[in-house]
């Protein structure tokens, strides 16, 4: 009885050995499975890193070029701003709000000239609104007001906003150049108005 045990014991033995060779023999065993996996990962990650590093020092030798929108815009003619109103007690006789949304800007005319009122206030940047009804600019961030002339008279703003400059071509068009700005002493200094007979 002994004897068929342990015949029995060596056989089964014998078989489980021989299926843990079969299964190594047909497939790959779990830990070279995660072994080659854990590789491949790093080697993986090593190239996609060395990638990314070729592709930025590529890059460097092409300029990084940003587009910027014109900054000249022409506005119309002096035609275009007369008008037989009569100027208000701050000697404006209309605000032009076409191009405050796009440009950021008001046009005023006033009894003698017309000029490009800034849009952004003297405060801390926020875009003014003018508000007709009551003959103002006013910032929606901190409540700074401006007469019509662009000069401030409550809240914190401590200046009047600014202007820009403007000129007259050749054939008579107005053009408004945002990127130059003057303070409104700077402005009367220099006469960055267009005269209006």
């Amino acid at each position: 009885m002994e004897l068929k045990l342990k015949a029995s014991n060596g056989l089964e033995g014998g078989a489980s050995s021989s299926s843990k060779e079969e299964k190594q023999m047909d497939g790959v065993s779990r830990r070279d499975f995660i072994s080659k996996g854990l590789s491949v990962a790093g080697w993986g990650s090593v190239f996609l890193g060395a990638g990314a590093g070729m592709a930025q020092c590529i890059r460097f030798f092409y300029p990084s070029v940003v587009f910027h929108p014109p900054s000249t815009f022409v506005i119309g003619k002096i035609a275009d701003f007369a008008t037989d109103k009569q100027p208000d007690q701050y000697g404006v006789i209309f605000v032009d709000n076409r191009f405050k949304k796009d440009h950021r800007f008001f046009v005023i005319r006033d009894q003698n000239r017309v000029f490009a009122l800034f849009a952004r206030c003297t405060h801390l940047g926020c875009t003014v609104n003018w508000f007709p009804g009551l003959n103002i600019f006013k910032c929606p961030c901190h409540g700074s007001e401006f007469h019509s002339n662009g000069h401030e008279f409550a809240g914190p703003a401590p200046r009047p906003l600014d202007r820009l400059k403007i000129t007259q071509d050749a054939e008579g068009n107005l053009i408004v150049d945002t990127a130059v700005v003057f303070s409104e002493k700077e402005f009367e200094k220099q006469k960055i108005y267009i005269e209006v007979a």
